[in-house]
């Protein structure tokens, strides 16, 4: 990644961090937003997160499951400061949700921008499909892009099932 790819990712993860905090979602520490198998979530991530994450996370035990982040620790992020948008956007609070999509939405939108300008190629998908290949985040032949349902709204990184 080149640096100034690294500055416009840096400055979308800002602008996230800018608007959460001024949803004002409330945490309550559950570490649900890291069980993923145990609350039906799916943390989707982008190339670009990936690689960020993967310069600085602490180790990690490859094969990762679906079912958890690695990361998490006694309820706590041991990879907080590259975190992935999903995890700085998710919280579970059920009056923020609408404002949670949104500012998905706007993050991933600029992200594929970011990819476009810069022809780096997009590639998105589950967190440990990355954590499994280890340090190569990069796009690759089976790039793919959100899906892109009526009204212009993009995939959210954390989806719920139901």
């Amino acid at each position: 990644m080149t640096d100034e790819v690294r500055r416009e990712v840096a400055a979308v993860c800002a602008a996230v961090e800018a608007a959460v905090a001024a949803a004002g979602p409330r945490c309550d520490a559950s570490g649900r937003c890291c069980r993923f198998a145990e609350y039906g979530h799916t943390l989707f991530v982008s190339h670009f997160e990936a690689e960020i994450l993967l310069e600085s996370a602490p180790e990690y035990r490859p094969p990762v499951s679906r079912d958890a982040c690695p990361f998490q620790v006694d309820n706590l992020c041991t990879a907080r400061a590259s975190r992935p948008l999903g995890c700085r956007i998710y919280f579970c609070d059920p009056s923020y949700q609408d404002a949670g999509n949104h500012i998905t939405e706007d993050a991933l939108r600029a992200l594929k921008r970011i990819a476009d300008d810069h022809g780096t190629g997009w590639r998105y998908a589950p967190l440990h499909v990355f954590l499994n290949e280890g340090r190569r985040p990069g796009p690759a032949a089976d790039t793919m892009t959100p899906a892109q349902p009526s009204g212009g709204r993009v995939a959210l990184p954390v989806v719920s099932a139901s």
